[in-house]
């Protein structure tokens, strides 16, 4: 699996430019106007890990197969959404099928492109589109509340578990604080996602600057970095301009179009490894001489859930898991030298699996 990413954000602040950055494709219309995005795109794209060319050298694969991120493009929200103004709820549900929100924020002055409140003012617009979130969700749970304590009177403890969150979510919704403050454990995070609240997703900020300030930000993007440090949240700073003019260069023009205006890489870069830090989202690998692949787990995955990502069948009859660091794999040029070195381990069922291990399932049919 990779993630799938909704990217939220008020009008005419980048989001469909980014989107068809991302996903170099056209599909999304990125026009000066609100509401442009009427229907939300989807757009996948392959996740670029160096390591895994590294390894398909050296195993001599003949094909190379990344890890892929899902990017939603949901169309611009306006103050009121959550009551229905501008294209209203119909675009909130978007974002609940979500696993993370990428929230676009305008951090550039351009007086072609207009803005919805009439100023540049990224902190106002973060509240903005924070607050419809919040009012939806707070909405959506008092409406369910009732039946949820019904339930709960039954007996059933996952009922009362589900109340339990509900009404600690309830708590910060009306102290004007978004459902993910509610302090969810990893073993309440099932349970949590179950109740669809939109302010529960973490949030990523991509700052979206001008081509000037695309390395190392602005005024503006420092204000939403700090936001996001107080939120315990992430920021990444982006210009769309740039990465939409990069989409449509051929790949071997990238690097020289980058180098010219100071990047020593495209934002989609910085993008990933800022939503694999927030989902905490680490990559295994599987490497022979038909293909060289990546797969994306949630970090302290176990051996045989990691392997159920490849297929559930690998999961139901695991025995053990083949193991090679990825420093290891490469020093020793493979699989061959790295049992010589002593570097090939066998892992069982409660192994913890690493970012970076190059894997090799063993299980009974």
């Amino acid at each position: 699996m990779g993630f799938k990413c909704g990217i939220v954000g008020l009008p005419n602040v980048g989001k469909s430019t980014l989107f068809n950055a991302l996903t170099q494709t056209a599909a999304a219309q990125a026009a000066n106007y609100p509401f442009c995005t009427i229907e939300p795109n989807v757009g996948d794209v392959a996740v670029p890990d160096p390591r895994l060319d590294v390894l398909s050298q050296i195993a001599g694969s003949k094909e190379i197969i990344p890890t892929r991120l899902t990017f939603v493009d949901i169309a611009g929200l306006v103050r009121g959404a959550s009551k229905g103004e501008g294209l209203g709820n119909q675009f909130l549900a978007n974002i609940r099928e979500c696993d993370a929100v990428a929230h676009v924020v305008r951090c550039f002055e351009d007086g072609d492109v207009t803005h919805v409140e009439g100023r540049i003012d990224p902190l106002s617009d973060i509240a903005t589109i924070e607050t419809e979130l919040m009012l939806a969700d707070l909405d959506s749970l008092e409406r369910r509340i009732v039946a949820m304590e019904k339930k709960a009177k039954g007996g059933d403890k996952e009922a009362k578990d589900i109340l339990a969150l509900a009404q600690r979510s309830l708590a910060e919704l009306r102290e004007g604080r978004p459902a993910r403050a509610a302090g969810v454990s990893r073993e309440e995070h099932d349970l949590f996602q179950s109740l669809g609240l939109l302010s529960s997703k973490p949030v990523l900020y991509v700052c979206n600057v001008e081509e000037a300030s695309a390395d190392a930000g602005n005024a503006f993007s420092a204000l939403v970095k700090a936001q996001a440090e107080k939120e315990g949240a992430v920021s990444v700073v982006v210009s769309a301009k740039i990465e939409s003019e990069i989409a449509v260069l051929p790949a071997a023009e990238q690097t020289d179009y980058l180098e010219a205006v100071g990047l020593s890489e495209p934002g989609l870069n910085r993008v990933i490894r800022a939503g694999y830090a927030l989902l905490h989202l680490v990559t295994f690998f599987t490497v022979g001489p038909k293909e060289a692949r990546a797969w994306t787990i949630e970090k302290g995955t176990k051996a045989p859930q990691a392997a159920g990502v490849i297929h559930t069948d690998f999961e139901k009859g695991f025995i053990r898991a083949e193991t090679i660091a990825y420093d290891d794999y490469v020093a020793a040029r493979g699989e061959a030298g790295a049992r010589e070195a002593g570097k090939f381990r066998l892992e069982g069922k409660e192994y913890v699996v690493a970012d970076g291990d190059v894997l090799h399932f063993r299980f009974a049919n």
